[in-house]
């Protein structure tokens, strides 16, 4: 079976992880923020803070940014359940927008048209999904309008760009996760970015059970901190982190040029993006046929949120409707993402396009 996702670790991360290992200090030190500095460098920001998860980054950034109960916070339906739990965890209230057909990415007409209707939005949560950055032209200029709260989530666009800016860097705070099938990988953890130095020294405080220095608790705060072995395995992946890409988009590339089937739609990149390809998401009408054409062919492939966070049964108990969102209730029938990790060989890829040319 050819994986849908596969981490690569070489011998430089198996090499720093001993060093850790044999140093002792394996708990959050001097790594750690080595790594934070490395990761805030490498996308031109002042300050990056590594988390335990992709979902604590989110958690905690959410918080930084004072985002309270009873704050209306706009989002996508259509992405993993951390990004919308996020805002539950602090009490504020997911206000979603249906996603476009073609990127998958949030809506931005819907986007605007909800903060007509809704005159106390705070904020806006915006998914890069599957490595594709959103309209962010039209998105900051609702920001600046509106005076809105911008929070990335770029869990799956590590590198990509839009207009040549790297996707998180646009907004208040952006988070990220390194879960394995990331486009680089800790094991788990995370990393926010912001260009706020009273935001960062918030963060700071917040995943360290709010201590402004060792036993001084100046507020509540979470153990949301990042191990030195973790951190030694991110500060390897970095590294390597623009090659993994380029592997990643020269194997969409293929699959652009190869895959030749009337059945299947392909990936839309509009323009003034360069994505990431976390994932190469196909649109299928019969998913259910497809998928079981791939399986006794022996690809691998992921289905990738089949059910709406507002179609999710503790959403629907909140009174959440996913008839709101209709374009993302059609959608998450319709995907497919086959592989595209950067250890893919060239006979895999073959095999790959050669499967699908021959579903029918």
């Amino acid at each position: 079976m050819i994986p849908i996702a596969k981490p690569s670790i070489g011998t430089e991360e198996i090499f720093h992880v001993q060093q850790i290992l044999k140093s002792g200090n394996i708990a959050s030190g001097q790594t750690v923020s080595d790594f934070e500095n490395n990761f805030a460098t490498y996308f031109h920001m002042p300050y990056g803070v590594a988390t335990s998860s992709g979902t604590t980054a989110l958690h905690a950034a959410i918080i930084a940014c004072n985002i309270k109960k009873g704050d209306k916070i706009i989002t996508t339906p259509f992405t993993f359940a951390a990004t919308a739990n996020s805002l539950l965890f602090e009490g504020a209230i997911p206000v979603f927008a249906d996603i476009d057909p073609d990127t998958f990415n949030i809506d931005v007409n819907h986007v605007e048209e909800l903060l007509k209707i809704h005159n106390d939005i705070k904020g806006i949560l915006i998914v890069h999904l599957f490595g594709l950055p959103c309209n962010m032209e039209r998105i900051m200029k609702l920001v600046k309008k509106y005076n809105l709260l911008l929070i990335e989530d770029c869990a799956q666009a590590h590198e990509a760009k839009y207009n040549d800016q790297y996707v998180g860097t646009f907004g208040t705070t952006s988070a990220y996760s390194f879960y394995p099938t990331k486009n680089m990988t800790t094991g788990e953890g995370g990393m926010i970015l912001t260009k706020n130095k009273s935001i960062y020294e918030n963060l700071q405080r917040l995943i360290s059970h709010g201590q402004k220095e060792r036993y001084i608790h100046t507020q509540l705060g979470y153990n949301f901190r990042m191990t030195n072995i973790a951190a030694a395995l991110g500060i390897e992946q970095l590294n390597k982190l623009n090659d993994f890409n380029n592997k990643r988009k020269e194997n969409a590339k293929f699959y652009n040029n190869h895959i030749k089937n009337n059945q299947v739609k392909l990936p839309v990149v509009p323009s003034k993006c360069d994505p990431v390809y976390h994932q190469y998401t196909l649109k299928v009408k019969d998913r259910a046929q497809f998928i079981k054409h791939l399986e006794k062919n022996n690809v691998g492939y992921g289905i990738y949120y089949p059910t709406p966070l507002n179609a999710q049964p503790y959403y629907k108990e909140l009174g959440y409707d996913p008839n709101t969102t209709p374009i993302t209730l059609k959608v998450s029938q319709e995907v497919v993402s086959i592989p595209v990790h950067p250890l893919l060989s060239k006979d895999e890829l073959l095999k790959v396009v050669e499967v699908i040319n021959l579903y029918e």
